[in-house]
């Protein structure tokens, strides 16, 4: 009787794991978001990080690699024969030559839209740490401001309400269009501009006009648009110079859309009167990224996808794109590099 042969499990290596499931090390800790689903798919080998003097290294001999930042460029793809599938953890695939990936027959997807309620909620976290300083005031309590205070009350700076101002948004994608939501709960009226309008908001107190007319009419602009070739600083010292003095400036989508020197300087002669960040043009920010000193600027590190939920939601959406392919009906493919991303100070 002929032996039945063993099926070899499929290699898959995750480059850099370490943002999707902080904390996991292999043999002690599954982290708060274990890889269970992706395992049960193959031979798993997962690291933090990986270099790029060690992407090949790690990579050899893998059917399928996941990837976040680190750059696998076309000579990369090119040199590992066995590799069918590159899944992007995350929406933006500009860290992967898919022209070359396409012409080398493997297959790049992604996982998009896992994160559009936790992005849109850290926009309003951004946006009320402006209006009402809670992190400032706090602060001063702890030191005992209020404790020596004469009255009952006091603030530091003057709270903005929001309710009859405008908010204007650059996209109006999923994501766009849920912070649009949020604004008009909150008695804002919205304002948006977009290359395609096929998702019109269900509320009144909504309009489309041009980018230019967002930048000027809007007390509150925020960034909703992929970054591409053609919009890449586009958010420059003309259009900052026609917003309003009181305005803000909301960027949670990627930090090239804005030229960060103009907006330093802007920021500088008060206007837009205040600017918050999530992400910037090279990550982790370089020493000397004018952002990092100017004036009324909120900035954090690119967190706004990171909750658990929005976490599992991605590895979930990894493992069924990893499976799908596996089974021959593959999910979410990409099939061409339109989209480009930020730089990493580390070259990721």
């Amino acid at each position: 009787m002929q032996a039945t042969q063993q099926q070899v499990p499929t290699r898959i290596v995750v480059l850099d794991g370490a943002t999707l499931n902080p904390g996991y090390s292999a043999g002690q800790s599954c982290g708060d978001n274990p890889w269970d689903e992706i395992a049960a798919l193959g031979e798993l080998s997962v690291h933090d990080r990986t270099p790029a003097a060690c992407v090949l290294e790690r990579a050899a001999g893998a059917a399928v690699l996941l990837v976040n930042k680190t750059r696998l460029e076309a000579a990369v793809i090119r040199a590992l024969p066995q590799l069918r599938l590159i899944a992007v953890t995350a929406t933006g695939t500009d860290v992967v030559d898919v022209q070359a990936a396409a012409d080398c027959g493997v297959v790049v997807c992604n996982v998009a839209q896992y994160a559009s309620d936790s992005v849109a909620q850290h926009v309003f976290a951004l946006l009320l740490e402006i209006t009402n300083a809670v992190g400032e005031h706090s602060r001063s309590v702890r030191e005992g401001r209020w404790q020596r205070s004469p009255d009952f009350c006091y603030w530091i700076r003057p709270t903005i309400e929001l309710a009859g101002k405008t908010l204007g948004l650059v996209g109006h994608g999923r994501i766009g269009a849920r912070v649009g939501e949020i604004g008009h709960a909150l008695g804002m009226d919205v304002m948006a501009s977009s290359l395609s309008r096929s998702r019109p908001a269900l509320y009144p107190s909504f309009r489309w006009e041009s980018v230019e007319q967002v930048f000027a009419e809007a007390d509150v602009v925020s960034l909703h648009c992929p970054l591409t070739r053609e919009n890449a600083g586009f958010v420059g010292a003309a259009l900052l110079a026609s917003m309003k003095p009181h305005s803000i400036l909301i960027n949670t989508s990627r930090g090239a859309l804005v030229d960060e020197h103009a907006l330093a300087g802007a920021l500088a002669c008060g206007r837009p009167a205040a600017a918050a960040l999530d992400v910037l043009s090279v990550e982790p920010p370089i020493d000397d990224n004018p952002l990092l000193a100017a004036p009324e600027a909120v900035i954090t590190p690119h967190m706004a996808w990171s909750t658990l939920a929005a976490r599992r939601r991605l590895m979930r959406e990894s493992a069924a794109n990893v499976a799908a392919f596996l089974a021959g009906r593959p999910r979410n493919v990409v099939t061409s590099a339109e989209r480009i991303g930020v730089t990493t100070a580390n070259g990721r």
